[in-house]
């Protein structure tokens, strides 16, 4: 079997050496514009083009439009990057020409010449994808520089330390994204250099120094590769430009993407621009500003600046920045921009006001100061917490900047999940140790237990634990519920682990077969950790990281922005939201949460507490038919409690209840511990019990005896469950209260079946009401969750108040896929763009949406007043909600902690519906 490791491995190839032959086909001859200028004569692009220039080059395109001070320069489009990767990763020769014409253009501009070592032309080299990816490409400073011209720009600018510094940073810059040599080595001499001689910062190197380095750092380019630092600027800059492209398919680079669900096929943009110096002395400074506070969202400038230094300095950490403002300086005595450069400050505050209003967003800009005078390099919507964004997107609406339609696209629905979990802090430091599927998010840490049993015990004794399985099954709830997150070796994002630890809105990593773990010794290995039985780590369930250590936690707010932003949701949403809930304390999470009613309650999840899950077996062992009645005559006073109290949280609000759908031998003991317990508890022998369990074990259980299918063979067991949920609404009427139960039964597959199971629930329904002589209204549904059913819809919907679509199950029969293996080769289907997006995470919308959609009108054709709903685990997935509403479904179902999140995708996908319309 394949490990997570060797699979990545694996991707990683593909990503770099195969994406290359599918990508869209674009031919070697030029059918429009490949590089665009931002001149101050002339500007081709704008923010409009984004997708072709990139974010930055679109930005700068648009800011030298409006007058902003921009370092002139142009960009190659992000075409290039995908004709880059279909010419064996090599520039075409066409584009080199353009680039030099280019070049010459903008040496005219600039009133200097690229390659000319008398009165050199210096470039940056960055890269831009359509999308904000920071840090996950590559970008070089200083292009341009060699032996001769050093001595040229320290001439001309007077300041020979400059000029080497320049130089200096440029070698080592260009070794390691070009040259692809590990860069620790060449910061390894620096550093000793700084340790020899004692210096605490860069700039107290002398000119000798940095010298020193130049000769250090070529002398290391000439052993690692044969061959001496490059001196035609021509050379560096087609290579530089090449090493820029290949940055998009980098590591990091492609698991950002896969992180943010972005595609492997856009490519990047290249942004060549004429330097500008942030180095050259006590004048000159770089910075990064923020038009309002991305960690709260209040409205202030925020950013940090150094100087005497360059970009990378700020990024890199090199030297601890100083505050842009006084009020960020919080009465320290701090050097800040607002007092050394008081009129570029001014400068940089006009810049911030009218770049936000263009933009009508936060913006996140990159600065330079070059002899007092302001040099914008780049803005984009900045980076926020969930918080941040909420508050910035009604403080906008408030100052008219944005409509009350826009906030609904300005909060995304991560973001909205953010806030619902604690969080790691992203400021902590931390110790990755694995990387598994991100299943539930939140963030914990706890002592690592590998069974339910062990997590129950810590959890008595107030410790907080990590449950670490193998995979978890139902009988491992209690532990579930005990422990602080949970950790799977196997399992996907609809796995047992991964749908219940949502409903419950626990942290939870699935998926992690990196991990090797041997239970019985309680031991878990990992690369080089070895880790054991309390042992403490930390799970990020956003992103699927496992942690070494504690790592802080920040706790989720949910303040009166976010109750604002919420009620604006609901003005704009056409489909409800309910929630799926077994139990009261979910129920309650829910309505919370703002859910329109329960739109699925498993009723197997209620035999598994200790008080019951004796009786189920003793149901599912009974060798007589009044052994079997017996043993439901003890769960049936549960089950009514059960569904009591559900009605009595969701208060008159539809409650869609599931009768007992997955196979029997699930509730049956497995470990011979569980079985000799079983055996002493019920007096029955061992071997009476491991027969019984051999016996009821299929070879696909998924397809097997389940669902309705149980009610055919022990229609018994279907009549307790309907007979506790009437007396459970006749309950609740003697409190005066209003119960909706919608009643609904699994794994149809033709209309005889389920009128015969609705005539056994219904005859159950009216011998209560007579018995306890009151009327109630009720809903009999069913399930869509084979495609048979959804072919034959219309003859369902004969006998059918209501359908909700099972589209985990739905997809799987569909598709021929198991969504507990199919992580084993699906990431090879995504990698080789066979497939864009998980089907058990986005809806299947051409196979499994075409059936869907082809039940909807079938059902309403044959009753318009047809209830439809989804109970999947696509119920709060954008794309999947999006989909859903087009075809007019009355609601959608989610876990409880997801339920805002679904009432914003389905606001947003109602907005956009309208729009198209």
């Amino acid at each position: 079997m394949l490990t997570l490791f060797l699979i990545q491995n694996r991707l990683q190839e593909l990503v770099k050496l195969n994406k290359t032959t599918s990508l869209k086909e674009t031919g070697f001859l030029s059918k429009g514009k490949n590089l665009y200028y931002f001149l101050p004569q002339q500007v081709d692009g704008s923010a409009a083009l984004r997708d072709i220039l990139g974010s930055k080059g679109a930005h700068l395109a648009e800011m030298t439009s409006m007058g902003f001070p921009i370092p002139p320069g142009f960009t190659i489009s992000a075409d290039m990057c995908r004709m880059f990767y279909k010419n064996n990763r090599q520039l075409p020769n066409f584009l080199k020409k353009e680039i030099k014409q280019a070049m010459d253009r903008l040496g005219q501009v600039m009133n200097c010449q690229f390659g000319n070592s008398k009165n050199p032309l210096l470039i940056s080299v960055r890269s831009g994808a359509r999308v904000s990816m920071p840090g996950m490409m590559d970008s070089i400073l200083n292009l341009g520089l060699n032996d001769e011209s050093v001595e040229a720009l320290a001439g001309q600018s007077s300041d020979e330390w400059f000029a080497w510094d320049c130089y200096r940073r440029f070698i080592q810059m260009y070794a390691d994204v070009v040259l692809s040599i590990d860069s620790s080595l060449l910061v390894f001499f620096l550093e000793d250099l700084k340790r020899l001689k004692n210096y605490k910062k860069d700039t107290e190197l002398t000119i000798e120094d940095l010298k020193k380095l130049v000769a250090c750092f070529k002398e290391q380019v000439l052993q690692a590769r044969g061959k001496h630092f490059p001196q035609d600027p021509e050379e560096q800059l087609y290579s530089a430009v090449s090493a820029v492209f290949d940055s998009w398919n980098n590591t990091r680079a492609v698991s950002y993407r896969e992180l943010n669900n972005y595609h492997h096929e856009w490519g990047t943009a290249v942004n060549v621009q004429a330097m500008v110096f942030g180095n050259r002395g006590e004048d000159c400074a770089t910075g990064v500003a923020f038009t309002r506070n991305p960690s709260s969202g209040e409205k202030h400038l925020v950013g940090e600046f150094l100087v005497n230094a360059q970009g990378e300095d700020v990024v890199a950490g090199v030297r601890t920045p100083f505050p842009v403002t006084k009020q960020m300086a919080n009465g320290k005595a701090e050097l800040t921009l607002e007092e050394k450069f008081p009129s570029v400050f001014k400068d940089l505050n006009n810049v911030c006001d009218r770049l936000e209003k263009h933009y009508k967003d936060v913006q996140d800009i990159e600065f330079t100061i070059e002899k007092n005078r302001l040099w914008i390099l780049q803005t984009r919507s900045a980076k926020r917490t969930a918080k941040a964004a909420l508050k910035v997107a009604l403080d906008m609406l408030d100052e008219g900047l944005i409509t009350q339609k826009e906030t609904l696209f300005r909060v995304h629905p991560s973001a909205i999940e953010q806030l619902l979990h604690p969080s790691l802090d992203p400021n902590a430091q931390k110790v990755r140790v694995a990387q598994g599927l991100a299943a539930s998010p939140g963030g914990v840490s706890g002592k690592i237990v590998f069974s339910s049993e062990e997590a129950f015990q810590a959890h008595s004794r107030g410790e907080k634990v990590i449950l670490v399985r193998t995979e978890t099954s139902p009988e491992d709830i209690k532990g579930m519920i005990s422990a602080e997150g949970i950790l799977t070796v196997r399992g996907g994002i609809t796995s047992h682990a991964a749908v219940v630890a949502r409903g419950m809105g626990k942290c939870c990593v699935v998926g992690c077969e990196e991990i090797s773990l041997d239970e019985s010794k309680g031991q878990l290995k990992v690369g080089k950790y070895n880790l054991e039985r309390g042992d403490v780590i930390s799970l990020d369930g956003s992103t699927g990281e496992v942690f070494f250590g504690e790592v802080p936690t920040l706790d989720p707010q949910l303040d009166e922005n976010f109750q604002r932003f919420m009620s604006i949701v609901d003005q704009y949403s056409d489909m409800k939201v309910r929630a799926n809930a077994d139990h009261p304390r979910e129920a309650e999470t829910a309505r919370r949460f703002g859910a329109r009613g329960i739109g699925l309650c498993r009723t197997e999840h209620m035999f598994f507490g200790d008080d019951r899950i004796v009786s189920v077996r003793k149901m599912i062992l009974a060798g007589k038919e009044s052994e079997r009645m017996e043993a439901l005559g003890e769960l049936l006073p549960m089950q009514k409690k059960d569904f009591s109290s559900l009605f009595s949280v969701m208060k008159g609000l539809p409650v869609t209840i599931r009768l007992l759908d997955p196979p029997l031998h699930e509730f049956l003991p497995q470990r011979d511990s569980e079985i000799r317990e079983l055996a002493e508890k019920t007096g029955e022998k061992e071997g009476t019990i491991r027969e019984r369990v051999e016996t009821l074990k299929e070879t696909n259980p998924m397809l097997g005896h389940r669902g309705c299918r149980l009610a055919v063979s022990f229609p018994e067991i279907y009549q307790m469950q309907v007979r506790a949920i009437a007396e459970a609404v006749c309950e609740r009427m003697d409190q005066g209260e209003n119960p909706e139960p919608e009643i609904m039964i699994p794994l149809v597959m033709m209309e005889s079946e389920l009128k015969f199971i609705k005539e056994l629930v219904v005859q159950e329904i009216k011998a209560v009401q007579e018995e306890k002589k009151k009327d109630f209204k009720y809903l009999i549904g069913t399930m869509i969750e084979l495609p048979r059913a959804a072919l034959v819809a219309d003859e369902l919907a004969a006998q059918a108040d209501f359908f909700s679509f099972g589209t985990n199950d739905l997809t799987q029969t569909t598709l021929g896929i198991s969504r507990d293996d199919c992580g084993k080769f699906l990431p090879f289907y995504m990698a080789e763009n066979l497939l864009s997006e998980d089907p058990f995470s986005s809806v299947d919308q051409k196979g499994v949406g075409f059936l869907i959609k082809r039940a909807v009108e079938l059902g309403r054709a044959k009753k318009p007043e047809l209830k439809l709903g989804i109970c999947g685990e696509h119920g709060a997935e954008q794309e999947s909600i999006y989909f859903f509403n087009t075809l007019g479904l009355d609601y959608v179902s989610c876990s409880a902690y997801r339920v805002p999140v679904a009432r914003l995708i389905a606001a947003r996908s109602a907005v956009k519906k309208n729009e198209s319309n």
